[in-house]
């Protein structure tokens, strides 16, 4: 099913504030909610909280903070990117690739840092959604996408190897990754079997429910499992009640973080890179959802929700939320009807928290490294890669560099290089597709011309195709500015050129004066409207440059 087509008196019109900014959740209430539709999301959100409870707190521990603040960061902020956001199937809470951001900044800030940069970094989502810049989030090339995901994906891997081994650093464990790796490389010899034994079993039975009973709650299963085993036969390894002492079996006060104007303008850099990667991972997710189910997703209120669900996560105590293409995409597989089914699943969240919490001292963090271990397995997206590599060298430049960027720097460079390096490679491949072309007597169906005087004869005719810009425009101008030398008359026909920038605009202004210099004239032919204002907007307006709607029109022109 696709959303409401809009009306013909609607096409091509502006979208009004309302109908940019009206949260899914009206939408979906005012087409009808029954009881099936009830029954259908509580399923979902049943079938999502399962997946997201050990998610959550694995998701936190490995960013460097407590498995509650996973949990919180889930509850509230997951329940206000269902309530306010502009997907119908959208799942909030804390994600994967947020691992890399938050653990460094709890290093360099401490966790009263992580709160004000989440709340910063929500303050600047609803700023963007406020802009309207959501659609702008959507310009990112696919190799930076790529190249940074998988570059997250080796990052949380390395983060978890510690706890897959059960390893003792007899040093803290550095955040840059090939002093990271040094490190663990050193700790090896204090491998710990029990801990390796209980992360292979629980990636064992994960990979296991997945082919044979795909509709079973894996990861919660395994992580049960696990968790018995280890209480039953008192295994010698770490569990959330040996490192954390437990999860509270409460949800905190809202208070606001520590702030000072210091401890604001450290933490910008910070708050500046969640809003980023928040931003771009919950609009893919919800083009995900999109694509799966028929729908259309209002990006500026996405990243508005996102931001509110930002702010509320870290007024609760919680680390930072996206949209979670994981989650989103089991909600939708479950059946989810709409908004409704997010909701339930951070309710039932909830009821986790207060009902069976101390439960969770039990939980072997070995286990939950073993699932965070498959997520970044997943994240890694192994068969986009190899298509890119394999496609062109510009994608595999843009893919490699922003890949080792992020995994040997930081997030934030790997993007911005990517896409720099995105923009220069399709600027030239926009530039190669531009072409000038003799436009043949014959084809021009001119036969008086042919039956004219000698002079009116000496006519040239030119077709440029494509985007005329300033990445062709020092190309084309140059061959322009000889050919204006030569005849009586220059006609350049840009019926094939949808686009003209000042710099395209200038390098035909400096073909016509040439022209003119030369005696000559130049006729610009087929120009559309926008091209044409372009053009008399930088100087190319009669009687330096003469327009014409046709070739035909142009060399009757040229006889006058």
């Amino acid at each position: 099913m696709s959303e409401r087509p809009a009306a013909p008196s609607d096409i091509g019109a502006a979208p009004t504030f309302r109908e940019l900014f009206t949260p899914k959740l009206v939408t979906v209430l005012r087409e009808g909610y029954g009881l099936a539709h009830l029954r259908a999301d509580a399923v979902a959100g049943l079938t999502v909280a399962v997946v997201a409870l050990p998610l959550s707190m694995a998701i936190a521990i490995a960013s460097g903070t407590t498995p509650d603040r996973g949990l919180y960061a889930a509850i509230i902020g997951g329940f206000l990117v269902s309530a306010l956001g502009g997907s119908r199937f959208q799942i909030g809470g804390p994600a994967g690739a947020f691992i890399v951001l938050v653990a460094a900044a709890v290093q360099r800030h401490g966790i009263d840092g992580v709160l004000l940069a989440t709340m910063m970094a929500g303050a600047i989502l609803v700023a963007a959604g406020l802009l309207r810049l959501g659609t702008y989030v959507k310009f990112i090339p696919y190799p930076v996408t790529v190249g940074f995901t998988a570059g997250i994906a080796v990052i949380i891997f390395a983060s978890q190897i510690r706890d897959l081994f059960g390893l003792t650093l007899t040093e803290a464990e550095p955040g840059e990754f090939l002093a990271k790796v040094a490190a663990l490389a050193r700790a090896l010899p204090t491998i710990n079997p029990w801990a390796a034994a209980i992360a292979a079993l629980t990636v064992a039975a994960i990979v296991m429910l997945r082919r044979w009973r795909p509709q079973w709650p894996g990861m919660l299963l395994a992580i049960v499992a696990a968790s018995v085993v280890t209480a039953a036969m008192g295994l010698p390894v770490d569990t959330i009640g040996t490192r954390f002492g437990g999860i509270p079996a409460s949800i905190p006060v809202p208070r606001l973080p520590s702030f000072s104007f210091e401890l604001a303008s450290a933490v910008l850099p910070d708050a500046l890179s969640f809003a980023l990667l928040g931003a771009i991972e919950s609009l893919l997710s919800a083009v995900v959802a999109d694509g799966m189910s028929g729908r259309r997703h209002r990006s500026n209120c996405e990243l508005v929700a996102q931001g509110v669900a930002n702010v509320g996560s870290a007024l609760f105590g919680g680390i930072v939320v996206t949209g979670t293409i994981a989650r989103t995409a089991t909600n939708v597989r479950a059946g989810a009807r709409g908004p409704i089914a997010g909701m339930l699943h951070s309710l039932l969240l909830l009821g986790f928290l207060l009902l069976a919490a101390p439960l969770a001292i039990y939980i072997p963090l070995a286990a939950l490294a073993g699932v965070l271990a498959l997520v970044a397995w997943t994240m890694a997206e192994r068969h986009a890669c190899a298509m890119l590599l394999r496609a062109s060298r510009g994608d595999a430049l843009v893919l490699v560099a922003t890949f080792g960027l992020t995994v040997l720097r930081d997030l934030a460079t790997g993007i911005v290089v990517g896409f720099v390096l995105g923009s220069i490679l399709f600027v030239n491949r926009m530039a190669q597709a531009i072409s000038l072309q003799a436009v043949p007597f014959d084809t021009a169906d001119r036969a008086e011309l042919e039956q004219a005087p000698a002079p009116d004869r000496d006519v040239l005719v030119y077709r440029v195709s494509g985007a005329f810009f300033f990445g062709a425009a020092a190309a084309i101008g140059a061959v322009l500015d000889r050919l204006a030398e030569r005849p009586r008359t220059l006609v350049l026909d840009l019926s094939g050129v949808p686009f003209l920038d000042s710099t395209a605009a200038k390098a035909i202004e400096g073909t016509a004066r040439r022209a003119q210099r030369a005696g000559a004239q130049l006729v610009v032919a087929g120009a559309v409207e926008t091209v044409r204002t372009v053009l008399v907007a930088h100087g190319g307006r009669p009687p330096l440059v003469l327009f014409a709607p046709t070739i035909e029109a142009g060399i009757e022109l040229s006889r006058k």
